[in-house]
């Protein structure tokens, strides 16, 4: 089956918000085995509507649409599609009475034109809406599939998880599962290179690389008549794949999305490892990546930004005469930073970061760019040295992911 998402929404085509929605949506069809050729936004223009739904059901057999279900005027998602499948509208009193509901519930008065949110093609499956007034539908007509859905991320998600999924299930026969392969420390190319046996292979599992800021990723992708048997097949090529790639690989996962800082703070908590950050550049984004993990409050002992001289005298224990000697960005400073705030803390990890992150602020012999990440554990302390590249803020992220990954490799080293 072929599928084609339509978002709705002229606040869409003027960069107000993001489309999560297709992201989203994307990557839950790819898991039942649909595949998706085409993406479209248009803005709440019904001519322009129009012509993206022909469009879309010219060839696609599953069209799902996101927005447009509201209760204004240029709201029309529902009225084109009834209209280009000859179908009359229909009210549907089930709808009406959940929307009063929901208005009640949260104090709100019900006004009229709420009414045309419970008005849908005739014959079309209802999907009621759980977390908001806009309930969707899903028609099939002549060998084609609507799905009509709300386009608030949460409630666009809960509607197709709950209500979509299992009925487009039912009619794909099969589904695909993917594994994706973790990397930091390799670069797209280097990495391509170093599978390229597996990523050329025809075999029925597809290896896809894809690179974002601070790491590769290896999508292990098959097909199977159910879960099980397509992550038969890619399960094999996972564990080939991470035995080529060694220690560079960080964890293999069953989502993409999956960040850094919930796997490394997963692993703290589970390992009942404590860690203490002390940081200049990245400004507190270290610990702001691991305070993303739900728990992290069971391993997180303290935090501070150093961005002065006397705080890392007052909190880290760093020596006046180091500062004074090698300056706040060095080696040296870096080493007495998470070496100290150990020592004061009481953590089992200590990581510190110092650093030009500019655009301003760098010398010939410090550039910006500079940083010094710095981890301290029972074996000791490791300091690296980046020269980075980019923005201010390229610059704070990737120092931070640095930090998180020194974190990673000491507590994979205190087993």
């Amino acid at each position: 089956m072929i599928a084609e998402i339509v978002a709705i929404g002229t606040e869409l085509l003027m960069g107000q918000i993001a489309n999560g929605d297709a992201q989203y949506l994307s990557r839950r069809l790819q898991s039942l085995g649909i595949s998706v050729y085409h993406h479209q936004v248009v803005g709440d223009n019904p001519q322009r509507m129009r012509e993206a739904l022909t469009l879309a059901l010219s060839r696609s057999d599953v069209v799902i649409t996101t927005g447009g279900l509201g209760p204004t005027q240029d709201d029309l998602s529902k009225e084109i599609v009834a209209e280009l499948f000859g179908l009359p509208m229909a009210f549907d009193e089930a709808s009406w009475a959940a929307i009063d509901a929901y208005f009640a519930r949260t104090g709100r008065t019900c006004t009229l034109n709420n009414r045309k949110q419970a008005m849908f093609a005739q014959g079309a499956t209802i999907l009621p809406n759980e977390c908001g007034t806009a309930p969707g539908c899903m028609i099939c007509h002549e060998g084609r599939i609507v799905v009509q859905l709300p386009g608030p991320p949460t409630e666009m998600a809960d509607m197709f998880d709950k209500q979509v999924y299992g009925r487009l299930a039912a009619q794909t026969g099969g589904c695909i599962a993917s594994r994706y392969v973790r990397i930091y420390g390799l670069g797209e190319s280097q990495v391509a290179q170093m599978c390229a046996s597996w990523i050329d292979a025809s075999d029925g599992v597809t290896v896809a690389p894809y690179c974002q800021t601070g790491e590769c990723q290896l999508r292990v992708t098959a097909r199977g008549q159910t879960e099980t048997e397509a992550l038969a097949r890619v399960q094999p090529v996972v564990t080939a794949l991470c035995g080529v790639l060694g220690d560079a690989v960080y964890a293999v996962t069953e989502r993409s999305e999956e960040t850094p800082q919930e796997i490394i703070g997963q692993m703290l908590v589970e390992r009942g490892l404590t860690v203490a950050t002390a940081e200049s550049c990245t400004g507190g984004l270290v610990a702001a990546k691991l305070v993303d993990y739900p728990g992290i409050s069971a391993s997180l002992k303290e935090a501070h930004v150093t961005y002065a001289n006397e705080a890392k005298v007052r909190y880290c224990g760093v020596k006046p005469e180091t500062l004074e000697a090698c300056g706040a960005v060095s080696e040296q400073t870096a080493r007495e930073m998470a070496q100290g705030l150990r020592e004061a803390s009481g953590a089992d990890i200590a990581v510190a970061t110092t650093g030009i992150a500019g655009p301003s602020g760098g010398t010939k012999e410090k550039p910006v760019g500079l940083v010094y990440v710095a981890c301290a554990d029972a074996r000791g302390v490791q300091v690296c040295r980046l020269t980075l590249g980019g923005s201010r803020a390229r610059i704070r992220e990737l120092s931070a992911l640095r930090a998180l990954h020194m974190i990673r490799r000491s507590a994979l080293a205190s087993r």
